[in-house]
C-alpha cells in the first residue's frame, strides 16, 4: 500500500539568467497518514522549497508528488487552487493574521475558502484561546497569534498541515505554548510536516526525521533512530553542532 504522501525523485530548479540554482535535487521520501514528520538541516538546504511544493505554492521541476494516491505535481492552476483550499493547511513563520479582525474572525476566514470548515470557536478552544476570541491580533502575544494561525489552518480540516519554522519569530518564552499545541495535534493523529530548528521538540515529539543539505536528503529515519543512531557522518556532524550550540 502506497504511503499517504510520496516524494519520488523530486527536483526544483530555478534559473537566474544563465545560472541554474538546484534548490531541491532528486529527493525521495514518504509520510504515512497520521505521521508527524520533521525536516531539519542548515539554512539553504531546500526545506521550505519542499513545503511549498507539497503545499501547491510552487511547482516541482521534475519527479512526482502524490497525496493520498493523487498526483498533485501534475495539477493545473485551477486544480492547485482547489487543492490548497481543501486539502492543505499551512502555518508560516509569520502569522499573516488580518489586523482588523478578531481572533475568532481570523479563524472564520477558513469558512470562506473551504467547503467543509470546522467550527471556528471549537478550534480556537482546541488551541487554548477561547478567552481571547474577541481580541484583535495587536492585543495578542506572538505565541497567541501563532496559535490563532494554527487554528485557522485546522479549521480548514485539511488532509495535511505544513509548518514552516512556526516558532522562529517568537520570543523564547512563547515557543513552548506553540510547541505544546503542535504536540497535542500530533497525539490526535494529524498528518504533519514541519520544518524546524527545535531539535529537542523534533527528537521528543516527531515520529520521522528527514535531514536535508544542499537540496538533497542526506538521511531519513524514525526520529528515535535518527537522533540516537544516525548512520551518516554528515548527520552526526550536524547533530554535534546543534548540541554544542544549544
Amino acid at each position: 500500500m502506497a504511503a499517504f504522501v510520496t516524494f519520488e525523485d523530486v527536483s526544483k530548479v530555478y534559473h537566474s539568467g544563465e545560472i541554474e540554482i538546484r534548490a531541491v535535487d532528486h529527493i525521495s521520501f514518504t509520510i504515512e497518514k497520521g505521521e508527524f514528520c520533521v525536516i531539519v538541516g542548515p539554512s539553504g538546504a531546500g526545506k521550505t522549497t519542499v513545503l511549498n511544493m507539497l503545499g501547491g505554492m510552487d511547482a516541482c521541476s521534475g519527479g512526482t508528488i502524490t497525496v493520498d494516491g493523487t498526483r498533485v505535481s501534475g495539477f493545473n492552476a485551477r486544480q492547485l487552487t482547489t487543492y490548497r483550499r481543501h486539502d492543505i493547511g499551512f502555518v508560516f513563520q509569520f502569522y499573516n493574521l488580518v489586523g482588523n479582525l478578531t481572533a475568532l474572525e481570523n479563524v472564520e476566514l477558513a469558512a470562506q475558502i473551504c467547503k467543509d470548515p470546522l467550527d471556528a470557536a471549537t478550534v480556537l478552544n482546541e488551541v487554548g484561546l477561547s478567552a481571547r476570541a474577541n481580541n484583535f491580533p495587536g492585543q495578542l502575544s506572538g505565541g497567541e497569534q501563532q496559535r490563532v494561525a494554527i487554528a485557522r489552518a485546522l479549521a480548514m480540516d485539511p488532509e495535511v498541515i505544513l509548518f514552516d519554522e512556526p516558532t522562529s519569530a517568537l520570543d523564547p518564552e512563547m515557543v513552548g505554548e506553540v510547541l505544546s499545541v503542535m504536540q497535542k495535534l500530533a497525539q490526535e493523529g494529524l498528518t504533519m510536516l514541519v520544518v524546524t530548528h527545535e531539535m529537542g521538540f523534533a527528537r521528543n515529539v516527531s515520529s520521522k526525521t528527514v535531514f536535508m543539505e544542499n537540496g538533497v536528503v542526506v538521511e531519513q529515519a524514525p526520529s528515535h533512530e535518527f537522533f540516537a543512531h544516525p548512520r551518516e557522518e554528515r548527520t552526526r556532524e550536524f547533530l554535534r553542532k546543534i548540541e554544542h550550540t544549544a
